[in-house]
Formats: structure tokens, sequence, C-alpha cells
């Protein structure tokens, strides 16, 4: 018997396989959106601070799916499809909000119109974030 006709349960580890190019995007996000909110709100808050509270969330929702996906486990999958699910709402939400009234932000934030200034990257990963994790469920 090969080693493969004796796996026929198929266990997804949620950090690999896509799950660790997951893991790769979103702990990049975590950074840039983190050093983006520490950088402007440093620098300038007083110009844009909902736009800098909204970056720094972003950057602890990125981390925790990256912590989760890496952790693994039943819990970490549904915590972080969780988070998935309201990444997607969050970036719906302020990037619908920046295009209705962009004098409500005059400093663009990670979500900003749909996660343009990042190629759209924000709105595209959780909808892959949670393809992976309902996927990975045991």
């Amino acid at each position: 018997m090969t080693e493969s006709a004796t796996d026929t349960t198929p266990d997804h580890k949620l950090g690999s396989g896509p799950g660790r190019v997951l893991v790769w995007f979103y702990g990049v996000f975590t950074v840039a959106a983190a050093s983006r909110s520490i950088v402007q709100t440093v620098l300038d808050f007083g110009k844009a601070p909902l736009a800098y509270v909204l970056s720094a969330i972003a950057a602890c929702v990125y981390g925790f799916i990256t912590y989760s996906l890496v952790r693994g486990g039943e819990k970490a999958r549904r915590a972080a499809l969780v988070c998935c699910a309201a990444e997607l709402l969050f970036v719906l939400i302020v990037g619908t909000w920046t295009l209705a009234d962009a004098s409500a932000f005059p400093d663009a934030t990670v979500w900003s119109d749909y996660g343009m200034g990042y190629l759209f990257i924000p709105v595209i990963l959780p909808v892959l974030g949670m393809l992976w994790l309902r996927r990975a469920k045991r």
C-alpha cells in the first residue's frame, strides 16, 4: 500500500497549502496596517483620527487572523472564519463610506475604496480566507 492510500481522510491544517499563502498575506498586511497606523498616529493624529483608528483596527484583525491560521485547530478555524467575515463587512462598510462621504476621511485607511490603495487585496483576502477555512473544516 502506498502512503496516499492509507490517508483517506483529508486533514487540512490551516497554515498549510493555500493556508500558507494566506498566512503570508495576512502577516504582510498586519505589518503594513500597523506601520501605517503607528506612523500616521504619531505624525498627524489630528488630521484624520477616524482613518488612523480604522487602520489600527485593521492591523488587529489581520494579526488575529494570522495567529489563528498559524495556531490551527477547530477553535482557531472558527475564530478566523468569524474574523474574516467581520473583515469583509468592515471593508464593505468603510469602502462604501469613503466613496459616499470622502470628507469623513481626509486621509485613506487600509479599507478605503475597498482597498484600492492595496490593489483591492483587502476585499479579496477575506473571501479567499473564508473559502479556505470552510474547506479546512473537519
